[in-house]
């Protein structure tokens, strides 16, 4: 294997003792320049001063294999967007847990890494209410694909003026909470992957076999945010059964995502066909079912109307703040947003939203660690 290396120090920050960050990537030149690089991190004659985020067990430099170029081309776009909108309220199902090492929320401005259709992409999407506006930002091979679609981005083909619901608990959240918006993203495959790793799990299990999925097999991210692209199509594909066991992830659930890795070229040529192709073709895959394409489609093609049934807890949200049934089922849940078609996605988001939950009948169950138990398993 053949190695560039590039190092680059830092004296901005003050520190007792020299550290040189090297970031290295595969291309052209021979691996002894690397091992030049790190005597050279040790020896005394290296301007003090560095971030330890890198380096806090000790050595004096780091290595971060396939990361990105320091100086990286970013495309803009700025849309008017006169209508109320909440950052949070849009992209929060988004985010995996505030450790999630592919996107994140800070303040107004939500950044998620994808596998978009033309390459990889850092997107940044800030609102202003100030200016009555949206900045778009995207990193990486696939920027200029995210300013093209950067109004799917933001939601500002959302259209709620027919959406006047009758409903008294609907109709304040509507008016409390203006800023939702049902995006289009258009990156299917990222979210399939996320999608499905919540499949019959709790969502801190979930959480914790997401970011251990992102943080041992995938890739940098371009852009500023130091996120993380979900894994690769071809890794994902080829990844034997034991490191599936290592992130928590049983072998059903793997076999779907395997399932998902082959046919990413053909869900993403089904977004351009249209919103049911991606809806059908999401079905058609082993061990994908309603709930999971409910929860992609709403994302992807910004399917406003998508019911995921079922969810464990959604059924039984809904019905205690529409009918103040604690105890519904997917029947009930159905029957109780029927009459808010075509937008029950919107209903069912703002009732998880802005209203409490169903008392709980019995104290919360323990959590297993399926991470430890799995990677038990795959010592065996």
């Amino acid at each position: 294997m053949r190695s560039n290396v590039r190092g680059m120090l830092r004296d901005d920050i003050p520190s007792a003792r020299p550290r040189l960050h090297v970031c290295c990537r595969i291309t052209s030149v021979p691996l002894p320049r690397a091992a030049s690089l790190m005597r050279l991190a040790r020896s005394p004659s290296v301007v003090p001063g560095a971030d330890d985020s890198f380096s806090r067990a000790g050595p004096r430099f780091a290595l971060r294999v396939g990361s990105y170029d320091p100086v990286v081309r970013v495309a803009t776009r700025t849309l008017p967007s006169p209508d109320p909108f909440d950052v949070g309220l849009t992209y929060g199902p988004l985010i995996r847990g505030r450790h999630d090492g592919s996107g994140r929320i800070v303040g107004d401005t939500w950044m998620h890494a994808v596998h978009s259709p033309a390459g990889p992409v850092t997107v940044s999407v800030r609102a202003d209410p100030s200016s009555r506006s949206v900045h778009v930002k995207a990193w990486g091979r696939g920027r200029s694909w995210a300013v093209e679609h950067a109004s799917g981005i933001v939601g500002m083909h959302d259209r709620r003026d027919d959406f006047a619901p009758r409903h008294a608990v609907v109709a304040a959240l509507h008016r409390r909470r203006p800023g939702l918006r049902i995006v289009r993203f258009g990156a299917v495959y990222d979210l399939a992957l996320a999608t499905t790793v919540e499949q019959r799990v709790t969502t801190i299990e979930a959480r914790r076999s997401w970011y251990a999925l992102v943080r041992r097999h995938g890739l940098p991210a371009p852009g500023v945010y130091g996120l993380r692209l979900a894994p690769e199509a071809e890794v994902l594909s080829t990844l034997p059964d034991w490191e599936w066991r290592r992130v928590g992830i049983e072998g059903r659930r793997a076999a779907t995502m395997r399932a998902i890795a082959r046919d990413a070229a053909g869900l993403a040529r089904a977004v351009e066909l249209g919103d049911d192709v991606v809806t059908r073709r999401l079905l058609a895959l082993a061990g994908i079912g309603p709930w999971t394409a409910a929860h992609v489609s709403m994302f992807v093609v910004a399917d406003a109307d998508a019911v995921p049934v079922g969810d464990w807890h959604l059924p039984r949200h809904v019905g205690h703040a529409l009918a103040g049934e604690p105890r519904a089922d997917d029947a009930r849940m159905l029957e109780l947003l029927e009459p808010f078609r075509p937008h029950r996605a919107r209903v069912w988001r703002l009732l998880v939203a802005g209203t409490h939950a169903p008392p709980r009948r019995a104290p919360r169950a323990h959590v297993h660690n399926l991470m430890r138990l799995e990677a038990a398993r795959a010592r065996r």
